[in-house]
């Protein structure tokens, strides 16, 4: 697996380039959680840093790479997963829609 050197900003990573795997597309995880054991045995505190551009686009519209800024609230998991009303599903009828509409409502 390829790995790119990723520089970290904010909080207790503030200015380390630490190296982070890449995904299928070639770039690195929108999130990147690192848990931090406590010192009392507790449950371990989770810093979360998110994916953003490393500055603005260059000549040719290209990005220079990627860089993690520090999350202090990411405790919400980063993304919405339906900030809209979710689609009706149909019980009944065959995958297109030919079938008799169930739905209720």
């Amino acid at each position: 697996m390829k790995s790119q050197d990723t520089p970290f900003v904010g909080g207790p990573l503030d200015g380390r380039v630490l190296p982070v795997l890449l995904g299928l597309t070639g770039h690195p995880p929108k999130t990147y959680r690192v848990p931090v054991p406590d010192a009392d045995g507790g449950p371990p505190t989770v810093l979360v840093y998110r994916r953003v551009p490393a500055g603005p686009p260059g000549r040719f519209g290209l990005h220079p790479g990627w860089k993690y800024t520090y999350d202090p609230e990411g405790d919400l998991g980063g993304r919405q997963r339906w900030p809209w009303p979710k689609p009706r599903t149909r019980t009944g009828g065959t995958p297109h829609g030919d079938g008799p509409d169930t739905t209720t409502g």
